[in-house]
């Protein structure tokens, strides 16, 4: 089910884990209930379970959180390409909200379209899945900031 894209080779050989420990850290992610379900050069899946507590009043997941994993999703695709030495920080994104997120569950699907040394445009779709029927939710486009030579806050 996964789009072909192009193919992207790691600068940092335990990027993997590096990106999952990174997202660990985000207390953000957990207060919602989000998965890291897939790390790979270039791509990042993020999961998120439909809970009342994250609905806005029609009973879809509201907009702002769909914004978070969209966020997550596409930044950590570009982490995945960065050296070990470096962070990254969204800079900018824009997101259009094509369907309600009405689903059982999300899939936040990020991907690098052009890695570059400090600036990297990436994309994230957003799927909302009810019953195995997969509909585009939002649509996304990004630009994330590599920060060289710093690194995150432990803990």
């Amino acid at each position: 089910m996964r789009p072909e894209m192009p193919q992207f080779q790691p600068r940092d050989p335990g990027y993997a884990e590096r990106v999952r420990t990174s997202f660990g850290l985000q207390q953000a992610m957990g207060l919602i209930g989000a998965e890291m379900a897939v790390v790979e050069p270039g791509y990042v899946e993020i999961h998120l379970p439909h809970k009342p507590e994250i609905t806005q009043q029609h009973g879809f997941i509201h907009g702002g959180v769909v914004g978070m994993i969209a966020d997550s999703a596409a930044g950590y695709a570009a982490n995945t390409l960065t050296p070990a030495d470096a962070s990254v920080l969204t800079v900018e994104y824009k997101m259009n909200l094509v369907a309600p997120a009405d689903g059982q569950r999300l899939v936040a699907r990020g991907e690098v379209v052009r890695p570059g040394r400090t600036l990297i445009v990436t994309r994230a779709d957003v799927y909302a899945i009810r019953d195995e029927q997969w509909t585009l939710c939002a649509i996304m486009q990004q630009t994330i900031m590599a920060m060289h030579g710093k690194k995150e806050r432990e803990g």
